[in-house]
């Protein structure tokens, strides 16, 4: 059994940004469940969608996020939607904050903030409009491996792709347009994103420490969106899978894990409560 922690800080709290998808909570196809069955961990499902269960994380996994409710200010910092961060059911108390949308939006106890919105928004006149970016999509992708194509908060875009069929060469194509003006190019899961550099999940983070007094700023995450964030950070960590593993990412103050799947997402919060001992 895990021992707690120590008495709670003191106010201000130390702040944990987290990455959701795959790297605290899990789809079934990306649990990573390598053991033999008698020896997989119980689950805990944190999302339903259709009246199905989506996403999942260990038990023990959402044992130590409670924990951590009164020694840190989890801010949940996802490239999702608000409505579709508004499906997930994290255990322990509701976040006070959150970041959608990779940054441009805060919400506010599940409230966005117009003016963090208002001022994202004005960032993003010095790159090309998501109009052009999406026209490029829709006239370079193959409908034999495309199968969804959709914008997210009229702030980015993105496609769900067959994996199996998706060109190598297409990618570093977009990539490559895609950087000349501006934006930056995510393969996540099934998912190709396209997002200004403008918009990062780092400014709004760091708003919301300034808001918090947070007096230092733990990260974790898996995709090259997340590492603006994890770069900003005092600590971090991120997964053995996901994109900044498969580049052989790193930085002097984030720590590279071995696990995947939802095992990673375990050792995330054990990792993070270790930080939180230390530093109390």
């Amino acid at each position: 059994m895990t021992s707690p922690l120590p008495s709670p800080l003191p106010s201000p709290l130390p702040l944990l940004a987290s990455d959701l998808d795959r790297t605290l909570i899990y789809s079934a196809a990306a649990l990573a469940l390598t053991m033999p069955d008698a020896e997989a961990p119980r689950l805990l499902c944190v999302e339903t969608y259709e009246h199905k269960p989506l996403s999942f994380m260990t038990e023990e996994a959402a044992g130590l996020l409670t924990g951590l409710a009164d020694h840190a200010l989890l801010v949940p910092t996802t490239t999702r939607t608000r409505e579709q961060y508004g499906r997930i059911r994290l255990p322990g108390p509701p976040p006070r904050y959150a970041v959608c949308a990779n940054g441009g939006h805060i919400l506010v106890d599940g409230e966005a903030d117009a003016d963090w919105h208002a001022r994202v928004r004005r960032t993003l006149t010095e790159c090309v409009p998501l109009a052009e970016v999406r026209a490029h999509l829709r006239s370079t992708a193959h409908p034999d491996w495309l199968l969804k194509e959709r914008t997210a908060e009229d702030l980015f875009a993105y496609l769900v792709v067959d994996r199996a069929l998706l060109p190598d060469t297409w990618l570093k194509e977009l990539a490559d347009w895609a950087g000349q003006r501006g934006w930056g190019v995510s393969l996540q899961g099934r998912k190709i994103y396209a997002v200004p550099h403008a918009l990062t999940k780092s400014a709004a983070v760091a708003e919301v420490a300034r808001r918090t007094d947070a007096p230092y700023t733990y990260a974790a995450g898996d995709a090259l969106l997340d590492a603006d964030l994890l770069l900003a950070a005092d600590r971090g960590w991120r997964p053995g899978h996901g994109e900044l593993a498969d580049s052989g990412w790193d930085a002097p103050h984030v720590r590279a894990l071995t696990e995947r799947g939802v095992l990673a997402g375990e050792r995330i919060l054990r990792e993070a409560r270790g930080a939180l001992r230390a530093g109390s």
